[in-house]
Parts: structure tokens; sequence; C-alpha cells
């Protein structure tokens, strides 16, 4: 097909054309951002909605996933499905550039349906019961990949600059308020049927693919192109191998309580650092690459991603940490038993979700009008507060303050999503966005992995200095032999921290039967109960979380020096060839300018750029097959700077 025909030009700042045969009209934008908001809603859903299910899943399925052996079947059904979304998005986000977003999106959400049915009706039970559910959350993955890398690229093709940042913060909200709806869906289907927990998302599914089969459009510049192989080879295998690595190394290995001495978890990271290194070598030398490194020469996209990637670090072990804080120990301290812990945990995390919803909106539509460096430095700032004011509180709190503490949090973290967003989108070319956002997201899912590897590292340090000391005196002042209790004190810390995860009673699976029927019952009764697995676990639990959070602090604070760091505000201006690398203009037939034309920034306190573009001078000539380009209209002039201000230096 020809180019003409293939590739759509949208104004330089994402306004919809005008079809003539009955396509996008004014209201397209609204249509676009409903779609894609639920698009993202159920996928994020579905990372977050199994996490509290897994007792409900794994008892229907007869397997015990605290034994030694089940440990890794327990780590690949969490992780499994952000792995994949983090490995695929970049891959799907070129296709949507290359074939068009909306037909990606809209696979997506076909596929994503397909294997949440899939999902529901296994018969296996045991392990061949879990490898089952593994394999096919893998598979939705791919389909939860499709929805997120191509949503944002769709929602900045369809909304004029001056309201990306509204769009996108909106957009950003339901990604985030998804994981915590999550944790009280699984907490109320799991119970009631744990088939239910994946069926859920099917209405949803079918008709997010109909509703986005018929009213979809793609209006954006589509860029035809041979898919790169290799640089999809490489970068799938270097990022799963690192990431796996990091899924392996929280699990104990020959007699230590952490994997990250086991050779294959070190083969793992640094041969998968090693092919992310060839993978860059490829990107610079093929023709049509995946990903344009080039773009990384805009200080915009590459402090927001900086930034991203630091934030998602700091918060993406924090939902772990909380609950398994709420169900190992506040919880049963405040009177519930440990079966109900899991739903409990996600209500009393709401204040969390509460302040992102009333800070992403807000800041998505200010930053649209004042620029995001203000927004995503003030939120970080604030985020490394609330980490400050979780790490001095007691283990025991008083949920009044912890909850105002969560509610900070969020708007902190709404604060800086919202924005930051929007400032990487802005910052692409038109035919790069679909990539760009892939990037973006594939950042900040790897972070969240890399986050709960660190996270639980932190945790399962500080448990183990002190852990088996306590559970041996405090098992034996009870009456459990010693021998008995030496067994359970030499068992890995993060046996405990998966037991208090996954809502079971930890002495009780700990010592088993054999064990409790042999003890006075007011003994037995003791160790079960709801007061000496969280008294015991409390001093211990405390050192771990303390520097778990110190890292979170850190991470937010660096992240705060990035955003502080993006510059001015920006917004890529001129036709959808204006960033891409001089080499593959001229492998499209185009001349290319020595300087990136589309490099522009303004100052935070001047008009938006969208309504006074600057000529971009050295703009490549179309292709021979293409209609000539219309003239550029002069620009009026804006207060703060004249109509030909010159374009910011290269950085």
């Amino acid at each position: 097909m020809g180019w003409t025909t293939e590739r759509r030009r949208v104004g330089a700042e994402g306004a919809l054309p005008s079809y003539g045969d009955g396509g996008p009209g004014p209201r397209y934008k609204w249509i676009a951002l409903s779609n894609t908001t639920l698009g993202v809603l159920i996928a994020t859903i579905n990372i977050s909605i199994m996490l509290i299910a897994l007792p409900d899943i794994f008892r229907g399925i007869g397997v015990d996933p605290l034994r030694p052996g089940n440990t890794s079947l327990l780590l690949w059904l969490i992780m499994s499905y952000m792995v994949v979304t983090a490995v695929l998005v970049v891959s799907f986000g070129r296709l949507g550039d290359m074939y068009g977003r909306v037909r990606m999106y809209n696979l997506g959400f076909a596929v994503f349906t397909v294997f949440s049915v899939l999902l529901s009706v296994t018969w296996l039970h045991g392990t061949s019961g879990a490898l089952w559910l593994i394999g096919m959350r893998v598979l939705q993955g791919v389909g939860g990949a499709m929805l997120m890398a191509n949503s944002n690229a769709i929602l900045t093709d369809a909304f004029p600059a001056d309201q990306r940042g509204l769009a996108l913060g909106l957009n950003q909200v339901a990604g985030i308020a998804g994981s915590f709806i999550g944790l009280i869906l699984g907490g109320l289907l799991g119970p009631l049927d744990w088939h239910l927990v994946f069926l859920v998302s099917v209405p949803i599914g079918l008709f997010g693919t109909v509703w986005a089969y018929l009213k979809l459009r793609d209006t954006g510049v589509r860029t035809p192109a041979r898919l790169d192989w290799w640089g999809n080879i490489t970068f799938a295998i270097g990022l799963i191998a690192v990431l796996s690595g990091i899924t392996y190394g929280i699990q104990p290995y020959a007699g230590h309580t952490m994997g990250w001495s086991d050779p294959w978890v070190i083969a793992a990271i640094t041969g998968g650092v090693a092919v992310l290194g060839l993978f860059c070598v490829i990107e610079n030398r093929v023709a049509q690459p995946m990903f344009h490194l080039g773009l990384f020469r805009i200080r915009a996209f590459t402090a927001g991603n900086v930034a991203s990637l630091l934030a998602a670090l700091g918060r993406g072990g924090l939902m772990f940490i909380l609950i398994i804080w709420l169900q190992g120990i506040w919880l049963p301290r405040h009177g519930y038993g440990f079966e109900e812990t899991p739903l409990w945990a996600g209500i009393y995390m709401l204040p969390l979700t509460i302040g992102f919803l009333i800070a992403g909106p807000f800041s998505g539509w200010a930053s649209d009008r004042f620029g995001a460096r203000t927004f995503t430095t003030g939120g970080m700032l604030l985020a490394a507060a609330t980490f400050v004011a979780l790490e001095e509180l007691p283990v025991d709190f008083g949920y009044p303050v912890f909850a105002a503490i969560l509610l900070v949090n969020g708007i902190a973290m709404g604060l800086f999503s919202s924005p930051n967003r929007a400032a990487i989108m802005n910052s692409l070319p038109p035919d790069q966005r679909g990539v760009g956002a892939g990037i973006s997201t594939t950042f900040q899912n790897s972070a969240t992995v890399l986050s709960i590897g660190i996270f639980f590292s932190l945790m399962i340090a500080g448990l183990a200095g002190s852990l088996p000391g306590a559970l041996t005196h405090g098992l034996t002042a009870e009456g459990v032999p010693a021998s008995d209790a030496a067994r359970v004190a030499a068992l890995p810390p993060v046996g405990v921290l998966f037991a208090s995860l996954l809502g079971y009673n930890p002495v009780k699976t700990l010592l088993g039967p054999q064990v409790l029927d042999h003890l006075p019952a007011h003994h037995a009764a003791y160790l079960t109960g709801r007061g000496f697995f969280p008294a015991l676990i409390s001093p211990p639990f405390s050192q771990g979380l303390s520097a778990a959070f110190d890292f979170a602090i850190a991470a937010c604070l660096v992240a705060a020096v990035a955003s502080l760091l993006r510059g001015g505000r920006y917004l890529h201006k001129g036709g959808p060839k204006a960033a891409v690398p001089a080499g593959v203009v001229a492998a499209q037939g185009g001349a290319a300018g020595t300087k990136d034309t589309a490099d522009h920034a303004v100052g935070e306190d001047v008009a938006d750029t969208s309504r006074h573009p600057a000529p971009a001078p050295r703009q490549p000539p179309p292709p021979k097959s293409g209609p000539p380009p219309p003239p550029p209209s002069p620009p009026p002039s804006s207060p703060g700077g004249g109509p030909g201000s010159p374009p910011e230096e290269p950085r």
C-alpha cells in the first residue's frame, strides 16, 4: 500500500482531522478517553485481583503454596502478568505505530477476554492446575500489554495539547485505582468462588472489544516499516532474564534465606543486562529500529521516564508491604480472623486510592496550563515525606493517623503521575507515540517487579536476624518441643511473609496438626489465635519495614531531582518526521537536518506552544510519491515570545 494511503497526517499538536466518510468528530476524543480508560482499568485490576484471592485459588486447585517446592508457583502466579506486560509493551507500541494503534488495542481487548475465559474454566488440579493458570496468565498479559501500550498513544492522538494532561490524568487514575479495586474484588469474589476472580473480566472485555471495534478510529500517524526482529528478540530475552532472576532471587537457595547467590540468578541478571546492551547496539545500526534510542536526546522524555522508574521503585513494593503489615500484624491484633484479613486489608487501604482520585485529574488539568515540573517535583517530595511518616509509626498504629498518611501518599502520587505521563507523551513526535508510550510503561512495570524484589529482600534481611530466635523462644515457652520449635525457626523467613500475604494463620500452617494436637488445648488456642504471631513478629518486622521505607524515601528524592531537571514546559512541534533520527529519515527518502527540530521548550510562564507554534526551519522534504505539504501559516505572536523563537539547544 502506498505511503499516501497508509500515513495520515494529524495537526502538529494532535488536533483531529475532519473526515468526509463519517469519521471522528468533535466528541470522538471523549469516546477514546472512556474506552481506553476502561481498557486500562480492567488491565490493572487483573494485576492485583489475584493477590487477595490467592488462598481461595490454591485451595480450589488443591495446592499448598507454602511448601518449599511450591514457592515458585506462588511467585509466578503473582509476577507472570507483570513480567509479560513489562516485556511486550514496547513491541506492541511499535506495531501500533506501524499498523495502527486502534487495531492493536482492539486485538488486545479480544485476547485479554479470551484468556480470562480460559483462566476461569480450568479443570486441572495440583501442580498441573497451577501451571495452567500461570500459562493463561502469561497469555492474558499479552492482551494487557496491547491495551497498555496503545491507550496513551490513542489519547495523545485524540486530544489537543492543552487537554492531554487532563485526559492522561484520568487514564492514569483508572490505572492506579484499578490496582486497589482489584484487591477488594479479589477479597469479595474469591470466597464465593475462585473462578469468579477471572470470570468478572469477561463481560467487561466483551463490551470493551465490541465498543472499541465500532467506535475507535486511527487518527494518528502510521509509519510503514519492516519489523525489527533482532531488536524485538534481544529486548524480550534480556528483560525476561533480568526479571526472572529478580523473581528467583527472593526465594531461598541452598540453606540461604534468599537466592541472590544462586549461580542461575547471577547468570540470568548479568546475562540479561548484556543482552539488553546488545539490543542497544542493534537499535543504533538497523535502518528501522524497534525503538529510536535518539528519543532519549529529548530531555523531557528522558527525565520523565527516569522519574517514572524511580517513583515506581519507591511505590511498587508498597502494596505488598502494606498488605503484609495489615494482614500479618495489625488486623489480627484488632480482632479480625486470619481468613478475613485479605478483604479488610483492601478496604483499609482505600485512602490511598481516594488520594489518587482527588489529585490525579486535578494535576493533569493544572499541568496543561502551568507545566508538569512543579507538580511532579512536589509530588515526589511529598511522597518521600509520607514514607518518613510511615517509618515513624509504631507497628501497632492508630488507624486514623495511618489512613491520613495513606491519603496524602495517594495525593502525592497523583500529583506526580498524571503530569509526568502527559509531559512524556507531549515530548514525542506523532509517529513515535506508540513505541514511546510502550517504553514508558516498560520502565514503570519493570521497576514495579524490581521494587517487589528489593522490598521483599529488605524485609527478609530484617526478619532473618531476629525472627529465628523470637520463634524458638516464643514456641518453647508455650510447650512446643524444642526440636519442633527449632524446625520452624529454621524455615526461611520468606515463608512467614508469604503466610501473612496470603492471610493464612502462620503458626497453624507452620506447626501443623501433628504438633498442635499434642499440646494442651489452651496453649494450642493461644498459639493459633490472633495475639501470638502478631506480637512475636512485630519487632523483627519493624526492622525490615524501616529498611524498606528508607529505600522508598531515597527513590522518591532522586525522582524529585529528575523531575526538577526535566527543563521548562515542552511540547513537540512540527510534523511527524521532525524528531526521527537522521539515519531513519534518510532511509525513508527524506533529508535530515543536523539539529532535532522537535526539541523546543518554553518557560513555565509562557503561553501554550500548541497555540503559538514556532516554524521548524529544516523540515525534510516529503517522499516523492506523496502530495506536497501545505505551506506553513505564519504563527501569531504570543505573550512572552516572538513568532519565531529559536529552538532549545540539543540535550
